[in-house]
C-alpha cells in the first residue's frame, strides 16, 4: 500500500545535521549523520547508512557504471543521539523562552544544528 502523501507540513523529531541511531535493518546499531529530510515521505538520509548500488548511464559529465550512494529511511527507524552520545527519544520544552528539543533519558537539551548558522 502506498504512503498518501500529506499537504500540511509535518513536525518530525529530526533535523538536518542531527546525529542519529538506526534503530531496525540492516545498519541497526549505526550512527549516522542526517544529510536531508523529507518531511511529506517520513523519510531521512543518513551519512554512510542504508547504501544502495545504483547502474548510471553515462553523460557528457560523468561516466557511466555501477554507483553507492545512501538512500532514504524511515524517521520511525531513528533515534536522536544527544550530545553525550546516548540515544534516547525526546520532547519538547520552552526553557528561556525559547522551544527547545530534550533528551528524555538524561534531560540534556539537543542544541539545534542551524542555531550556529543563524547567530552568525
Amino acid at each position: 500500500m502506498a504512503f498518501k502523501k500529506q499537504n500540511t507540513p509535518t513536525k518530525l523529531h529530526i533535523k538536518t545535521g542531527d546525529t542519529v541511531l538506526v534503530l531496525s535493518g540492516d545498519d541497526k546499531g549505526k550512527k549516522g549523520v542526517v544529510k536531508q529530510v523529507f518531511p511529506s515521505e517520513y523519510r531521512a538520509i543518513v551519512e554512510g547508512i542504508n547504501k544502495v548500488k545504483r547502474h548510471v548511464k553515462p553523460t557528457a559529465e560523468r561516466t557511466g557504471g555501477i554507483e553507492e550512494r545512501e538512500a532514504p529511511l524511515h524517521i520511525s527507524k531513528l533515534m536522536l543521539v544527544d550530545a553525550e552520545g546516548i540515544a534516547s527519544r525526546i520532547k519538547r520544552e520552552v526553557r528561556n523562552g525559547q522551544k527547545v528539543r530534550v533528551s528524555k533519558k538524561t534531560s540534556a537539551v539537543i542544541a539545534d544544528p542551524h542555531q550556529s548558522q543563524k547567530q552568525s
